[in-house]
């Protein structure tokens, strides 16, 4: 029974103080505490550039105080980006009729890649090595396919124009890569992996890289390095900046795997542009040169000719009649700037004379046994004049290769006064005669070979004893004799 009466006045008290609870919450929540001394109120300041609006949850920022977004950018630049697929002819590996019974026979080998959209009209910037070898090539936007006509390539700067019938296209806008600062935000723009239209983000990790690896008479390296990552099949796609602008075509990693681990590298899109539009007004790059080679200055180099700085280039040999040499300038000679713009080594020194054209006259200044020095020099063209060149050529499927006429600085290299050049070598009568890219051929039945077009169109008809001569690309001399029907 006492039992009994303890719960009971347990219960009792429980519901006393749940009762007092509830007046104690009613109270306090009716009527706020107001004491100054218990609560510091947080006070509202203004941030410029943020604004809140509570009742209807918007929020705004200036783009100052807000992370950085690549949503513009990448909209911006995905439409002009295309994917290239490249037929490069069978595999010519040697099989069995067991291959041929279970489907493993030839095929079609086929490389993709990346490219860009310059003009409405249908113009294409993209890598040489992606359409490199190509048999036909092809270029989808958009789910649309195209088949596309190699308008010139140039390996000085891996760089190559495709044209597609097409109009209203979106080119892409240009930036200036001129302008292009390191710590910049870029993104790359391609389809590695045949993924369409896939985006990356990174930094401009460095400018003016040069790192080996263009072939090419005069391979112009001046690279965008970044850390946006890049993989096999970005190539020749667009490395934009945060404004959805061109700044570089994306052509290389660094990696020894083969997939990105760090590093990618970029053409400077003010060269890229350069080389494409004389690719398409003239054939040929107008390539201007200075008359001398140079190399880059090393701490070594700089103690032995009591230099003070690693800026600059040395000059190591003068042309004979070349630019320099008839501006006075000397082996040994050390080049600071050029038209005023300071030189930081050898690939800002390629970088700068790769925007001028044959003819143009520029102010080099330089030191000679650290006296401060400057000539005017006038750029020369490839056959040592100051015009601009528009270097013959004959394409032609039937003999599956491009015919070029030699130029000066190859004929000197090659001790030959005239000569036709075998390139873009497909499957073809060429090929069927043992010819390869590269070699240069001289005489055709004991006459000069020295007309791309004459030439080419005389090896399409002929029938009967052929006998060719001239170059290999090793520069060894060679002499065949066909039947030809």
């Amino acid at each position: 029974m006492n039992g009994m009466m303890k719960n009971v006045k347990i219960i009792f008290m429980a519901f006393c103080a749940g009762l007092a609870g509830a007046w104690a919450f009613q109270q306090f929540s009716l009527n706020p505490i107001t004491d100054t001394n218990l609560i510091t109120p947080i006070e509202k300041t203004e941030q410029p550039g943020f604004q809140v609006r509570y009742e209807n949850k918007e929020v705004s920022r200036n783009t100052e105080s807000s992370p950085v977004s690549f949503v513009d950018a990448s909209e911006k630049s995905t439409p002009s980006v295309v994917f290239i697929k490249n037929f490069a002819g069978t595999d010519q590996r040697r099989y069995s009729m067991f291959d041929y019974f279970f489907g493993t026979g030839p095929t079609q080998r086929v490389s993709t890649g990346s490219g860009v959209i310059i003009s409405a009209d249908g113009y294409i910037i993209t890598n040489n090595h992606v359409i490199d070898r190509a048999e036909t090539i092809e270029v989808v936007h958009q789910k649309r396919t195209y088949p596309a006509k190699l308008i010139g390539t140039d390996k000085n700067t891996d760089i190559a124009v495709l044209k597609i019938e097409a109009n209203n296209l979106p080119a892409i806008k240009q930036g200036s890569s001129r302008d292009l600062r390191i710590g910049e935000w870029v993104i790359a723009v391609g389809n590695p992996f045949n993924l369409t239209s896939t985006v990356t983000a990174g930094i401009v990790s460095a400018k003016e890289r040069q790192i080996n690896i263009l072939g090419g008479e005069f391979p112009l390296e001046s690279f965008i390095q970044t850390d946006a990552p890049i993989n096999p099949g970005n190539s020749g796609g667009a490395l934009v900046n945060i404004n959805g602008e061109l700044v570089g075509i994306n052509t290389a990693i660094l990696s020894r795997t083969g997939s990105y681990t760090g590093y990618g590298f970029a053409v400077p899109v003010d060269i890229a542009m350069k080389i494409s539009n004389d690719l398409i007004q003239y054939g040929e790059v107008q390539k201007a040169i200075p008359g001398i080679d140079v190399v880059e200055i090393t701490p070594e180099l700089a103690e032995e000719m009591k230099l003070k700085t690693l800026d600059g280039v040395i000059v190591t040999h003068v042309i004979r009649n070349g630019a320099s040499e008839k501006a006075g300038l000397q082996r040994n000679d050390v080049i600071t700037k050029i038209e005023g713009v300071n030189i930081t080594g050898k690939g800002s020194f390629e970088e700068l004379l790769s925007y001028y054209y044959p003819g143009d006259n520029i102010k080099v200044d330089y030191q000679r046994n650290n006296e401060k020095r400057s000539a005017q020099l006038t750029l020369q063209n490839l056959e040592g004049g100051t015009g601009v060149l528009k270097r013959e050529f004959y394409s032609s499927n039937l003999l599956g290769a491009r015919l070029e006429a030699v130029n000066t600085i190859e004929q000197d290299r090659l001790g030959i006064s005239h000569g036709i050049k075998i390139t873009g070598m497909t499957r073809g009568y060429l090929r069927e005669l043992g010819l390869n890219n590269g070699f240069v051929i001289t005489f055709i039945n004991g006459e000069p070979a020295k007309n791309p077009e004459a030439a080419g169109k005389f090896l399409e008809s002929y029938s009967g004893r052929l006998r060719l001569e001239g170059l290999t690309p090793s520069g060894q001399p060679f002499m065949q004799s066909y039947s030809v029907r």
